[in-house]
């Protein structure tokens, strides 16, 4: 499990491809720290395990990509020089400072704009259909690993203001509309549709009613 935080920036050294599987060789130093083989490294929002370190000289990790997350994640594109976010799994002891990130990408969304006002810089995303539905205004998601707060949603668009600190610790400086990125919605919002039987059209008085609630309408908002 991670928080959203990102760590450091750290660069792809090489990707060498062994059929439906890839071996990515990261170059990095602030999530060497500590790490062991076997640990879980999040790469643009991707749970990975470590499966091979190299010397403290040489700052570099490997993890071995299989199949399903080079389909269904941005990993498959990376290349030899591309800067990834990274993050080492949670520790007990630490601070939640973003959100509960799993590392396990609902869904690739496309920058569909990038815009500067004043000192506040804008970034917009399209969110498939199927994952739009567990966005809220003012609540959280995950966009190649960085835990975000959404500020705007209007149908499947979804627009968050990045604030500089966040554009200076990660990769998102060098984003552009058109570019892919790795989404992973809140996973609470997914338990609640599972255990209530949720359906996406929205929770309605009559599933309340059938789940034992006898309120009012009175200050219960439905979607």
């Amino acid at each position: 499990m991670f928080t959203g935080i990102i760590e450091e920036v750290g660069r792809v050294l090489s990707v060498t491809g062994f059929g439906d599987k890839a071996r990515l060789v990261v170059r990095a130093a602030v999530v060497l720290a500590g790490t062991k083989i076997g640990d879980s490294i999040s790469i643009d929002g991707v749970c990975q395990t470590v499966t091979a370190l190299d010397s403290p000289e040489k700052g570099t990790f490997s993890v071995d990509t299989l199949g399903e997350s080079l389909k269904k994640t941005t990993l498959g594109s990376l290349r030899a020089g591309s800067p990834v976010n990274l993050e080492r799994a949670l520790q007990p002891h630490s601070r939640m400072g973003g959100h509960i990130v799993q590392g396990h990408v609902s869904a690739v969304a496309r920058i569909s704009e990038m815009r500067t006002a004043g000192h506040n810089v804008y970034l917009s995303v399209e969110i498939p259909d199927v994952d739009a539905r567990y966005c809220v205004r003012e609540g959280s998601i995950a966009l190649d690993g960085i835990s975000l707060t959404i500020a705007d949603l209007k149908g499947t668009i979804a627009t968050m203001n990045l604030i500089p600190a966040t554009l200076k610790a990660t990769s998102l400086g060098a984003k552009k509309p058109g570019d892919l990125m790795n989404l992973e919605t809140d996973i609470i919002g997914r338990y609640v549709e599972k255990l209530l039987g949720q359906k996406p059209a929205g929770l309605t008085f009559e599933r309340l009613r059938d789940l034992g609630y006898t309120g009012g309408a009175a200050g219960v908002g439905l979607a």
